[in-house]
């Protein structure tokens, strides 16, 4: 039903279109196109295998530190909730990272229950290491950061 491939930078402009509806919605941070084309080799897409112009959810992986990642950027539109979507993107993120060498993986989230079905554990944010924070201090939210920080452990 659905194909998991790397994000090509002919998918950079419907991935900016989610990514900015759900901004919208206070489901996620924006992110712009120049910044989008700048991390295209780290984002993951879902297609419909059928309609594969349809972009059906989107990930990205971001190695923050020698045994740290990051999940930035989840993001399935509502119509395609439901059907494992973001558990198999956030999956293909955790085996890239793996290959990757990466021993931990960490989401700053408005929705952690999702991430602790996937063994993800909270953690107070300031327990991350400072290079993480370069990206905070460019937030909208900063210094008041709503998001929740979760670890998983490989």
């Amino acid at each position: 039903m659905f194909e998991l491939r790397k994000a090509r930078v002919d998918d950079i402009p419907d991935i900016y279109l989610l990514l900015r509806l759900l901004a919208q919605k206070g489901l996620l941070l924006p992110r712009s196109y120049a910044n989008l084309y700048e991390m295209v080799q780290t984002l993951f897409v879902a297609k419909q295998k059928d309609k594969p112009a349809v972009l059906a959810g989107t990930a990205s992986l971001q190695v923050a530190w020698e045994d740290l990642a990051e999940v930035r950027s989840l993001a399935v539109p509502e119509e395609f909730r439901g059907h494992g979507l973001g558990r198999d993107l956030t999956l293909a993120l955790e085996t890239e990272a793996r290959a990757l060498r990466v021993q931990r993986m960490f989401v700053l989230t408005y929705v952690p229950e999702f991430f602790e079905k996937l063994g993800y554990r909270q953690v107070a944010l300031d327990t991350l290491p400072q290079k993480i924070w370069s990206v905070c201090f460019n937030c909208v939210h900063y210094p008041n950061c709503q998001e929740i920080a979760l670890v998983k452990d490989f």
